[in-house]
């Protein structure tokens, strides 16, 4: 078939439907990330979690649900779970009741406890015993480097630290490792700075050693504390303007892709 007559050429017709990929493409990834708004039962989920337990359901195997999301969504490289039993997180959280400042509470769940008003003191999953993925711990054995953020510090990045046996294998590893610290703190990490959030690394996996920890200037403000929190990991800090040019608490994908490349480039 030959676009003639009015019709688009050949090099403009392929653009045009690959802009109309790069539309679906967007939209589909847009839509894992909506989350829904109260009222309603699923305020606080998102669309991409409630796909990946229906296909969990319908497959029988995290793994492989894992992977199906991602081709729906042309995802490059491959996501796997921490455990391919179910995981809870919950923590001891002072003041979630503002009227009771000085009360510790136990608040369960992944988004209550990124949403605590109050202060987060600890936090485990459930069961504390739970085995890994095997997957996952093959891919932390044969990885060059292991990196850790950014993301919600007590729900996203810190779990990683608390299934043993992926302890163990991120300690073991002989993988590089480099950590990518927050521009702004959350719900569930107000008042903690960024050297507390590296001694929070340090206090749930204590034999953690870190080769590289990367943060933005502006956010890190006076250098010498995370400095020291650095060292403190084995760590050098290495500062680059990474944050998004709106002014948001967000990463420039392609700032912090160009950050990074020497880093990940440099030698032992």
């Amino acid at each position: 078939m030959r676009a003639e007559r009015g019709g688009l050429p050949p090099g403009d017709l392929r653009q045009a439907l690959a802009a109309l990929a790069d539309d679906d493409r967007k939209l589909t990834a847009d839509l894992f990330q909506h989350r829904f708004e109260p009222p309603g039962p699923l305020t606080g989920h998102t669309v991409g979690n409630l796909v990946l337990l229906g296909l969990m359901e319908l497959l029988g195997d995290p793994v492989e649900a894992l992977a199906q999301a991602a081709g729906m969504v042309r995802a490059v490289g491959r996501v796997l779970p921490m455990s391919c039993q179910p995981l809870g997180i919950e923590a001891n959280v002072r003041g979630a009741d503002p009227a009771r400042p000085d009360e510790v509470v136990i608040v369960r769940g992944q988004h209550n406890i990124a949403v605590t008003p109050g202060q987060v003191e600890s936090v485990r999953i459930t069961p504390a015993d739970a085995p890994a993925c095997p997957q996952a711990v093959a891919a932390i054995t044969d990885a060059d480097w292991l990196i850790f953020g950014p993301g919600s510090w007590y729900t996203s990045v810190i779990p990683h630290l608390l299934v043993p046996e992926l302890a163990a294998a991120i300690v073991a590893s002989p993988a590089r490792r480099l950590v990518t610290l927050n521009l702004a703190e959350e719900s569930e990490t107000l008042g903690l700075s960024l050297a507390d959030h590296l001694a929070a690394l340090r206090w749930y996996l204590p034999a953690l050693k870190v080769d590289t920890v990367l943060a933005d200037g502006k956010a890190v403000g006076d250098p010498e504390p995370v400095r020291h929190a650095a060292e403190s990991l084995g760590a050098q800090l290495a500062v680059a303007p990474v944050a998004a040019p709106d002014g948001t608490a967000r990463h420039d994908p392609g700032a912090l892709g160009a950050a990074l490349v020497p880093v990940l480039a440099s030698g032992r």
